[in-house]
C-alpha cells in the first residue's frame, strides 16, 4: 500500500515576496517543524538545488529561481493555533501594513508566547504571500507597529531604519520631574541573561552605541509627561535610558521602581507607560512623505 504521508520532493518557484532572501531563511519558513540542523544539512549535502545547481546557504534568491526541496519528513508535534487578533490598522496599501498594537500582546511568538501580532495578521489573511515585522515593540509598550508586505519595501524599511530615516516618537510617563527641559542620552547599551534566564539590558561602558532625545511635556513632583525620540533602536532602549537617568517609566517590571509601581496597581494603572505615538517617514516605494499617529491609551489621560 502506498504510503500518502511519505514526504514528496517539491520544487518551487521563487515570486516577488521571497526575491533576496536567503535560501537557507527560505527553506527554514517552507519547512516548519524541521529542526534547523537538519535544513542546514540537506543544504550542505546538496539535496536543495536552485535552478538545477548547488548554492550555499547564504544564496540569495532571485524571482524566477526554481527551488528543489529534498523530501524532509515535518514533525507532527501538535502546536497551538493562532487566533486572528481584532487589531486596529492605522495605514495600509499594496506594500506595508501599520498596526495600532495594544499592550500586552507581544509581536511575534517565542519566549513563552505561543504567537503574537505577526503570527495573528498571517491567521487573519491566510491569502497574503508575503508578512514580516519591519521592527519590533517590546510587549508591554504600545502603539505603531510597522508590516511589510512585500519583500522589496522590507529590505528599503530596515534600511532607513539602520539609517535613521524613520522619525520613532514615543510619550512615556516617569517617575519624577528632569531638571532639564529637554536633554539628550547617550550612554552605551549591553545585552546580557541573568541567572534566571532573563533578557536584561543595562548601561556599560564599550557596549552598542545608543541616541535618546527627550523633551518634558508636562510634570509635577511625583510624575513627567515626556516625548521621546529614539535616534538608534537598541533592546529595551528608552527603558534603560530613562531609569538610568533617575527617572524610570512607570509600570515598567524589569527596570522600574517596583514600590511606586505597586501603589500606581492599587490607583488602577497596570501597565506600562510607553508608547510609540508617531511615525514619519518616506514610503519604501513610492517616497510619499506618511506621518502616522496614535492616540493615547487610557491610561495615559491622566497624566496628560
Amino acid at each position: 500500500m502506498n504510503d500518502l504521508s511519505k514526504p514528496k520532493v517539491r520544487l518551487l518557484e521563487v515570486g516577488e515576496e521571497a526575491a533576496t532572501q536567503r535560501i537557507d531563511n527560505f527553506l527554514l519558513r517552507h519547512l516548519k517543524g524541521v529542526p534547523k540542523s537538519h535544513v542546514y544539512r540537506v543544504l550542505r549535502s546538496g539535496e536543495v538545488r536552485v535552478n538545477s545547481g548547488r548554492v550555499k546557504p547564504d544564496y540569495r534568491l532571485q524571482i524566477g529561481d526554481r527551488v528543489r526541496v529534498p523530501p524532509v519528513r515535518v514533525s507532527e508535534k501538535k502546536t497551538s493555533v493562532p487566533k486572528p487578533l481584532d487589531l486596529p490598522v492605522v495605514h495600509e496599501d499594496s506594500a506595508l501594513v501599520v498596526i495600532d498594537k495594544p499592550a500586552g500582546v507581544a509581536v511575534h511568538g517565542g519566549s513563552g508566547v505561543s504567537f503574537g501580532v505577526i503570527e495573528s495578521l498571517r491567521a487573519a489573511r491566510p491569502q497574503a504571500k508575503f508578512l514580516e515585522l519591519a521592527h519590533r515593540l517590546d510587549r508591554d509598550t504600545s502603539g505603531l507597529l510597522l508590516i511589510a508586505k512585500k519583500r522589496t519595501a522590507l529590505v528599503e524599511l530596515h534600511r532607513m531604519l539602520r539609517a535613521g530615516e524613520v522619525d520613532k516618537i514615543y510619550v512615556a510617563v516617569v517617575k519624577g520631574a528632569p531638571a532639564k527641559g529637554s536633554f539628550e542620552i547617550r550612554d552605551s547599551l549591553h545585552k546580557h541573561v541573568t541567572a534566571k534566564g532573563e533578557r536584561r539590558v543595562s548601561v556599560k561602558e564599550g557596549g552598542m552605541s545608543a541616541v535618546t532625545q527627550v523633551k518634558v511635556v508636562r510634570k509635577s513632583d511625583d510624575w513627567s509627561l515626556l516625548q521621546v525620540q529614539l535616534l538608534t533602536g537598541r533592546t529595551h532602549q528608552i527603558r534603560v535610558h530613562l531609569a538610568h537617568a533617575g527617572h524610570p517609566v512607570l509600570g515598567d517590571d524589569k527596570y522600574g521602581d517596583f514600590d511606586l509601581n505597586h501603589r500606581l496597581e492599587k490607583a488602577g494603572v497596570r501597565r506600562l507607560l510607553l508608547h510609540a505615538h508617531r511615525l514619519s517617514f518616506k514610503h519604501p516605494l513610492t517616497a510619499e512623505t506618511l506621518r502616522l499617529e496614535s492616540p493615547l491609551p487610557p491610561a495615559f489621560r491622566k497624566f496628560a
